[in-house]
């Protein structure tokens, strides 16, 4: 699938059908799996892409449109423009900021969806646009949705809720500081960073530092929330006080202008699509623009609170059983440390996804904005025309995650990183990565792996909370690139076959983020003052089997 997208340059769809039809040669050749079985798998992959991920980017892809067919998109641009006329400073405050405050909220593809849309429309590329957003949502992943990959991590592992929140809030707060650094050298490069460092710093700092303290000090639930507020706040009152000397007004990705040039032709914008920011619009007018997003955080937040999710799925709720698969295959050691049976039950829990909440507030905001009920519907079908393929590219990537779950394709390649042995601190953090970059999920990520990390950290005398936490904060790097991100990224701005170059952009940030998460998780387990930071537990080594 990668090389389909990323060598040979398929259309999306057909790559992830080129490695679903691979998957399913080698589950069902290789590793003995039943074919039914592996339909079944795939078939389950399948429904869970379309609902609720491809629920959550058609109904995000409405509410844009909305705002584009209304005219206000361009005076939020203008509104957002006016906080600093600097593109790096806008990408701070959309991509890093903004991105977190949804990653916490909800999570599951919705903040790269909502900044890319938001990036597009104040005029940058396609490239740029989507790149930068995969890039910018990860340091947030880790405590996304409420927490739940946390949550998530704790009930696979059986290690303590708290204590996996607090060994994680003492590694990501580090690239939490980083990744805004990294983020506008990726885009201005050395130069054009150095240029605004104050400005990053604020920003870096005032979301690390929230970030440490309630991971720590109350729990992994509100832990993006808190923390995003804070930065967006902090930098907005830094750029009162602060300019940088030179305004860089530049939409494009340093060194890719025949890329960007093909993303632009590709999504039918012309060079010339930079916001007019001499422009002024009046206060009423700029709240107006601002009303649709504002609705949409406000149910973007209720639908996370678990009371709010438990009362919907209370009310309707419908629980599809695989047949033949449900029950039928189970998880053994040493990938679990005790034999499981994997369910393989479809909550169509259609009220309380958070793509329903998105549909809701884009219909308030439809409404507000002066559409009729006709038009709102003749809207919807246009976009579900325009994101198709899209839609279909979501299933068939996440039907090839579930075969290779269930098959126990993953689970095989976890086992193979327990043997590194001495090096496994950074080979385990990089079975995280892998885990999410094939899932598409931080939280699919530790229910997967979360076990093994525990039980080979116990075999070769590591602590298993902080293993475990390694799992899920070097997973968050593998975000940017995982198939069902990167199919949300080029959706959202509107590229059509914009996922090879997309995932060419972002790979080595991928791997190199990665691997500085693996050194620092290295130095914790071995090196002092490192090992500090690590909770005080007696692991007694046992014979790795």
């Amino acid at each position: 699938m990668l090389v389909g997208l990323g060598v040979f340059h398929l259309r999306a769809h057909i790559a992830a059908g080129c490695g679903l039809i691979a998957a399913l040669a080698i589950s069902i050749l290789a590793f003995g799996m039943p074919a039914e079985k592996a339909a079944l798998a795939a078939g389950f992959g399948a429904a869970y892409g379309l609902m609720p991920i491809g629920w959550i980017v058609l109904n995000i892809i409405f509410l844009h449109r909305l705002t584009v067919e209304n005219g206000s998109s361009v005076v939020l641009q203008n509104s957002i423009a006016s906080v600093s006329d600097d593109r790096r400073l806008q990408l701070l405050l959309i991509a890093f900021s903004f991105g977190a405050f949804f990653e916490g909220a909800a999570g599951f593809g919705t903040p790269v969806a909502v900044t890319a849309a938001l990036l597009i429309g104040l005029g940058f590329s396609p490239l740029a646009a989507s790149g930068l957003s995969l890039i910018a949502n990860t340091a947030p992943v880790a405590f996304g949705a409420l927490g739940t990959p946390v949550i998530a991590l704790s009930a696979v592992t059986g290690l303590d809720l708290l204590e996996l929140s607090a060994m994680i809030g003492r590694q990501l707060p580090f690239f939490s500081l980083l990744v805004p650094f990294w983020l506008i050298w990726a885009f201005a490069g050395w130069r054009g960073m150095m240029e605004i460092w104050p400005a990053i710093l604020v920003c870096g700092v005032s979301f690390a530092v929230p970030q440490y303290l309630v991971s720590n000090f109350h729990g992994p639930w509100l832990v993006d929330i808190v923390a995003a507020i804070c930065s967006m706040v902090a930098l907005v009152l830094f750029l009162r006080v602060w300019k940088p000397k030179r305004i860089w007004t530049s939409t494009a990705l340093l060194g890719h202008a025949k890329a960007e040039e093909d993303a632009r032709v590709a999504a039918g914008i012309g060079p010339e699509a930079a916001i007019d920011t001499t422009k002024s619009y009046d206060r009423p007018a700029v709240l107006r623009a601002w009303m649709p997003w504002a609705v949409l955080t406000v149910f973007v937040f209720l639908w996370g609170i678990p009371s709010v999710k438990a009362a919907l799925d209370g009310m309707h709720i419908v629980k599809v059983p695989f047949e033949g698969l449900h029950n039928t295959i189970q998880k053994v050691p040493p990938v679990v440390a005790a034999p499981v049976i994997e369910p393989a039950i479809f909550n169509l829990n259609y009220l309380s996804m958070t793509g329903t909440g998105i549909l809701l507030a884009a219909i308030v905001g439809g409404f507000a904005m002066g559409f009729s009920p006709v038009r709102l519907v003749g809207i919807y079908f246009q976009t579900i025309w325009r994101v198709r393929f899209s839609l279909l590219t979501i299933a068939i990537m996440l039907a090839l995650g579930y075969l290779t779950r269930y098959s126990g394709l993953d689970a095989t390649m976890g086992l193979a990183f327990a043997h590194t042995g001495v090096f496994y601190p950074l080979f385990g953090t990089m079975l995280g990565w892998l885990g999410v970059a094939l899932t598409g999920s931080d939280t699919a990520s530790n229910v997967l792996f979360g076990g093994l990390q525990r039980i080979t950290a116990e075999q070769l005398g590591l602590n298993p909370v902080l293993m475990a936490s390694a799992n899920s904060s070097g997973g968050v790097m593998g975000k940017m690139i995982d198939a069902q991100s990167i199919v949300v990224a080029s959706t959202a701005t509107g590229w059509k076959n914009g996922e090879g170059p997309i995932l060419r952009y972002v790979f080595m940030h991928s791997i190199v983020l990665a691997v500085l998460v693996g050194l620092l998780v290295t130095l914790q387990a071995y090196v002092p003052p490192f090992t500090a930071l690590v909770p005080d537990v007696i692991i007694e080594a046992a014979p790795v089997h």
